[in-house]
């Protein structure tokens, strides 16, 4: 469904689609996880000079000047292939950090409270603390890396580590928001969360199609079709939710675009691994991944529970 995308927005998702199928198909996937490489700075290089993380930077300063709508689809390309790697927060440091925008440069983020993933492949670090944004680089990074502890992740292309906050990160930067920062990194987030949930759905589809039992397609089986049907609903009430929050930018909505988005990766992938039988937990398929990802990233940026608040005190 389109949902009454222009002719530009299909444009733009169909280009990401093919880049990042030539550029980061499964066997490139593959290749990192044998390698354990979360970070390919090739591809990275190759999305900076296709504009993807410089987007929403104004023509003049080098951009693509399009808006919050564009960069979700976008990420909702981003998030069918399992593209790992630090994509929202570079995507909006953009402008802010030295090379981010280039794709020369990757970019973590620090939000109080949570992992910081990818931190051993950033060249710089953003920071939420409080209100403001700070950025650390150089000797600064280096320095805060060394205390970092590395903890175990559910996701093989996406490592994390805990750390402590310095009592010293440098100079906020003027003009940027934390919340503003925050809240299209969840809204990003959920267009990731939305690609994982549309895939899984397909894949699950294509392989009831193909996989044959009692001499029929399990697909001509009502359960199966039961189950690709609430995925098929899943996926794309979430798209509702993730395509409007881009459109108005608004905090509460984008709250409920993440629950919704979370909720359809999370499930959706469980009920693909169903369909797959116990072939889908093998190394040789991709759906656990996809329910690995699901599952880190609905702790990211905001969580259920932090969304649901922020709905019932809409409520109020």
């Amino acid at each position: 469904m389109d949902f009454q995308l222009s002719d530009d927005q299909r444009a733009l998702r169909t280009g990401i689609r093919e880049l990042l199928a030539g550029r980061f198909g499964r066997d490139r996937m593959r290749a990192a996880l044998d390698a354990g490489t979360d970070v390919d700075r090739v591809v990275w290089g190759e999305l900076g000079a296709a504009g993807f993380f410089a987007l929403r930077l104004p023509e003049a300063e080098g951009g693509v000047g399009l808006g919050l709508p564009e960069s979700v689809l976008l990420f909702e390309e981003a998030g069918r292939v399992l593209l790992p790697g630090p994509l929202a927060v570079s995507h909006l440091a953009a402008g802010v950090v030295k090379g981010a925008a280039e794709g020369g440069t990757v970019v973590a983020v620090l939000d109080e409270g949570r992992p910081v993933a990818h931190l051993g492949a950033a060249d710089a670090l953003i920071a939420l603390v409080g209100g403001e944004v700070r950025v650390l680089e150089g000797a600064a990074l280096r320095e805060f890396v060394r205390g970092a502890r590395p903890v175990r992740s559910l996701d093989p292309l996406t490592p994390l580590h805990r750390v402590t906050t310095p009592a010293a990160l440098g100079d906020p930067l003027p003009g940027a928001e934390a919340a503003r920062f925050r809240r299209e990194g969840v809204l990003l987030a959920a267009a990731e969360q939305l690609g994982s949930a549309a895939r899984t759905t397909e894949t699950a589809v294509q392989h009831a199609r193909g996989r044959e039992q009692f001499g029929s397609p399990i697909g001509a089986f009502q359960a199966v079709k039961h189950l690709c049907a609430q995925m098929l609903v899943r996926a794309e009430l979430a798209r509702a939710a993730v395509y409007a929050a881009a459109v108005t930018a608004d905090p509460v909505e984008i709250a409920g675009a993440k629950l919704l988005a979370d909720e359809a990766a999370v499930r959706n992938a469980r009920d693909c691994l169903q369909v797959h039988g116990g072939m889908g937990f093998t190394w040789e398929a991709d759906v656990h991944l996809h329910l690995k990802r699901a599952w880190l990233r609905s702790g990211q940026w905001l969580t259920a529970a932090e969304a649901e608040e922020t709905l019932a005190a809409d409520l109020c």
